[in-house]
């Protein structure tokens, strides 16, 4: 069928950089301290694809003939957030970061967002935990009608409302705006993210509506080399919110993991010669940001238990690669991004499994797909195709 599949599980990092101290990162990492939490975690498939093999977690043994090649990547562009992450495995050095706002966003860009969004007023303002700022500020915004904007430590700017409050299409339109009108030039975020909430046995949850708006990337990634020489470029989950649809030829919305994988699944099967680009988010979202190791094993054994529907899926000649866009270590006192070292697990079922080092950047990616299509360019990194 000749596809190369790649499936980024977001935030699953494997060990602080040796900038990480530049992040307030010093200690993070989230399959190791993952592990040593819970006294050891069980994941056996990635185990036989030499997981273990590349870096200490507890109860993931190294083994002597696994089935993938293995290794990690640096990250060489600046920032630990998604887009940044992702654009880096598409082939992009992110030379200058996205602005952050751990204090709040100044009154100027609040007053335009106000004004070229229509909305009477604003809640938050500030830097904080998605299910904590609905919890605080949640009857207010019911009442008031007024959306919550809150931030991160990444470079994000987060419009959370109840769904029978501000509907769904009127966030979006909000978002929008906010997005080509407000936060821009100097204030430029990677992303708009809106953020839809609604009340569930008198509590406020967050739903699987929400919706990313990021920014073109600044230069042609893997996806648009692909899409002009003829290659389909199929996006899965919200690969499509962080390039902007750019380079994008099919795109495939999912609301879980497992709805993720089914859909890569089918990719697998219905595409031939073609680019399957997946991101699988509840790691990072439901457990990495809530701080809870428990959720993120529990999903990484579902992911585990999948692998060999993902493999059965495959031909001779297509690819897999296995990889995450940053860390998000649910075991430290933060609830952000870490910056981490990510996995690198590379399949084809007429290769041996080697030790592929710690590569330089993520770009790697990029270029091994690109060599593996044949496609001359212009990106970042070294391939890995045939090491």
């Amino acid at each position: 069928m000749n596809n190369f599949i790649v499936i980024v599980l977001d935030g699953v990092g494997i060990g602080e950089l040796p900038d990480a101290s530049l992040y307030r990162d010093e200690g993070s990492n989230t399959l190791g301290n993952i592990s040593k939490v819970l006294n050891g975690i069980d994941l056996p498939n990635l185990e036989k694809f030499g997981l273990g093999n590349i870096d200490k977690i507890i109860g993931i043994n190294k083994v002597d003939n696994p089935l993938a090649s293995f290794g990690k990547m640096s990250e060489l562009s600046k920032g630990k957030d998604s887009t940044t992450g992702h654009w880096e495995i598409g082939g992009l050095e992110v030379t200058q970061d996205f602005p952050y706002y751990p204090d709040g966003f100044p009154e100027e860009v609040i007053t335009k967002f106000i004004q070229l969004t229509g909305v009477k007023g604003i809640l938050g303002n500030k830097a904080a935990s998605g299910t904590a700022i609905i919890e605080e500020l949640g009857d207010e915004h019911v009442k008031t009608g007024f959306p919550i904007i809150y931030t991160s430590a990444d470079s994000v700017f987060q419009i959370a409302a109840h769904e029978d409050v501000i509907p769904l299409p009127k966030l979006y339109e909000i978002c929008e705006a906010a997005r080509n009108k407000v936060l821009i030039n100097e204030h430029a975020v990677g992303r708009i993210i809106a953020r839809p909430f609604i009340t569930v046995d008198g509590k406020y949850q967050r739903t699987t509506n929400r919706k990313d708006y990021s920014l073109n990337p600044p230069e042609p990634t893997i996806l648009d080399y692909l899409n002009e020489n003829g290659i389909n470029t199929v996006a899965v989950g919200k690969i499509n919110d962080l390039f902007n649809y750019q380079g994008i030829k099919f795109q495939i919305k999912t609301k879980s993991n497992n709805a993720g994988i089914e859909e890569t699944i089918k990719a697998i099967k219905s595409f031939n010669d073609s680019f399957i680009f997946t991101n699988l988010v509840d790691f990072d979202v439901y457990y990495g940001h809530r701080n809870d190791p428990e959720g993120f094993y529990t999903a990484l054994k579902e992911f585990d238990d999948q692998l060999p529907n993902i493999i059965e899926a495959m031909d001779s000649t297509d690819k897999l690669v296995l990889t995450a866009d940053h860390g998000n270590d649910p075991t430290t006192p933060s609830t952000d991004h870490s910056r981490e070292y990510v996995p690198l697990i590379y399949y084809s079922k007429d290769r041996k499994g080697i030790d592929l080092g710690t590569r330089k950047t993520f770009s790697d990616v990029a270029q091994t797909v690109a060599e593996y299509f044949k496609i001359t360019n212009a990106l970042k990194g070294k391939s890995f195709l045939n090491a």
